[in-house]
């Protein structure tokens, strides 16, 4: 085993572990929001995943990150090294680490736009259909009055009963809080996916261009890798306090429409 300065193992594993980590939670909560468009999922049930996902995730990005510091050829060196931005896996492993780092992700990656691509037709015909259900007349309820309780306009009929035909209106929709879910469940999940999807395109072609055209070197493209990759974390938070603000704003709104309701 080559012999790695321990600031160096700390760093190459750690930037191993964690892009991939980011993705995979972003997949689970994809996953999330498969469950709760399909199997009708609470926030109490996802919750109760949490744990699973947390122990899934980490055995599966600490595993390989370990036993790359295992791996040293004559030919190629030790697998972790320094690259242009941050220590990880060795230049000399390029093929290596397009195949074993960057697969994965975009693998992941791809299961997470499937999931949203059927979310997204699932929603789309549940509106259809409750557009439909709106469209259509609701159904009359017919009551029966005695002769003393009819106004001059009705005629009584042979029994002495009238029947007269009322009209219910539909019932009122519930305040915002169909709206309050899709921002927490679905909106938050998917802008953070978008993000995501966005902060890869740039690490991705500049590892593949640098291993069809060696010693290839782009500033623009070595800029915007490490202002989406370096700051992802930042553009996740950004994404979380813009819509969570709309979150609690909304159930502020339903939290006093409520209240007016009881008094």
């Amino acid at each position: 085993m080559y012999a790695y300065p321990s600031n160096t193992v700390r760093a190459s594993i750690n930037n191993y572990r964690f892009p991939p980590a980011d993705v995979l939670w972003t997949t689970a909560m994809a996953f999330d929001v498969f469950l709760i468009v399909f199997h009708r999922y609470d926030a109490e049930a996802l919750r109760k995943l949490e744990l699973k996902y947390f122990g899934v995730i980490t055995t599966i990005v600490s595993i390989p990150a370990i036993a790359f510091l295992f791996i040293n050829t004559e030919e190629k060196g030790p697998m972790y090294g320094s690259v242009t931005l941050w220590c990880a896996i060795n230049p000399n492993w390029v093929l290596f680490r397009i195949i074993f780092y960057y697969g994965p992700i975009w693998l992941f990656i791809l299961i997470a736009m499937v999931l949203y691509g059927l979310i997204g037709v699932n929603i789309l015909k549940r509106k259809q259909a409750f557009k439909a259900i709106s469209n259509d007349s609701f159904p009359m309820e017919t009551v029966s009055h005695n002769d003393a309780d009819l106004d001059d306009g009705n005629a009584p009929s042979q029994d002495g009963e009238s029947t007269i035909a009322i009209y219910r209106p539909p019932p009122p929709p519930p305040p915002n809080r169909s709206s309050l879910s899709f921002r927490q469940y679905v909106l938050m999940p998917l802008m953070i996916f978008i993000v995501l999807l966005a902060i890869w395109v740039a690490p991705t072609t500049n590892r593949v261009a640098s291993f069809t055209n060696p010693g290839y070197l782009s500033d623009p493209l070595l800029l915007a890798v490490g202002a989406t990759g370096s700051l992802r974390g930042f553009w996740n938070g950004v994404v979380f306090i813009t819509i969570g603000m709309k979150a609690r704003k909304g159930k502020t709104g339903l939290d006093k429409t409520s209240h007016r309701t009881i008094t």
